[in-house]
């Protein structure tokens, strides 16, 4: 087996070989087919075709991985959580596979570093991180099956993050809490854009919370999702021992 892998290690390119010797660490294991995870790496900018015609970006791959990713957090919640309903599963893995989570995991392992892009990386969002961890899984899938993707998303994931206890009581959603809080105060809310423009190439929305007329929180993001969410953080943190009263 050693002399096989000294025969293939040979015949790699330089490029390759420093390639296969990165992922193998982030692994944990050695990768069989490493085009497959040069393309969980590569961007729709780069314009790249496979030896078909198609489209080759790690979009397909960040699909199927999302797919893997709850597959087996759902197991692993199933397993540990016997008491657990369909829907006390269903919000705890969400709160594990949640953009937030993912796009962390993404920067932990500095995956965005091997993206083929003919667009600067720091002209993506937050999401492109949780982006190529999921492609990444996928691209495990693939090549390596279902066992490996599994022994991956454990070590990467449920090991060093899943704590069930610490997960019950973590927010997933600031807004949705502000929203509850305020239709059962019966308190008039909106959110409202102040702000958008772009600034370095990157385009950044302003959004201010209002309730009862009152701006309680204002914040900017790249998206207008993300600014609502995070004045409705800092609204919450405002509010929090009323809320909590209740």
């Amino acid at each position: 087996m050693r002399i096989i892998r000294k025969i293939f290690s040979k015949s790699r390119s330089l490029e390759d070989g420093i390639f296969f010797d990165s992922i193998q660490k982030i692994l944990g294991f050695a990768p069989i087919d490493l085009d497959i995870y040069k393309k969980a790496f590569t961007h729709r900018s780069a314009n790249r075709l496979d030896l078909a015609g198609n489209p080759m970006n790690y979009e397909r791959l960040e699909f199927l991985g999302d797919a893997m990713l709850s597959s087996v957090i759902a197991a692993y919640l199933f397993d540990k959580a016997p008491l657990g309903d369909e829907g006390y599963l269903t919000k705890m893995r969400s709160k594990i596979v949640s953009r937030e989570h993912l796009n962390e995991l993404g920067k932990d392992l500095n995956l965005a570093s091997f993206i083929e892009s003919k667009v600067p990386i720091n002209h993506f969002g937050d999401n492109v991180h949780g982006n190529i961890f999921e492609s990444l899984v996928g691209a495990i899938y693939l090549d390596r099956g279902y066992e490996y993707c599994e022994k991956f998303i454990q070590k990467r994931v449920v090991a060093p993050y899943v704590d069930i206890a610490r997960l019950e009581g973590k927010v997933i959603s600031y807004k949705s809490l502000i929203i509850e809080w305020c239709q059962k105060e019966k308190k008039i809310f909106h959110y409202d854009i102040f702000e958008d423009n772009a600034i370095d190439g990157q385009r950044l929305f302003g959004v201010k919370l209002s309730i009862d007329d009152k701006v309680i929180a204002k914040a900017r993001a790249t998206s207008k999702k993300k600014a609502e969410e995070k004045a409705s953080q800092r609204a919450y943190f405002a509010f929090q021992e009323k809320m909590e009263r209740r």
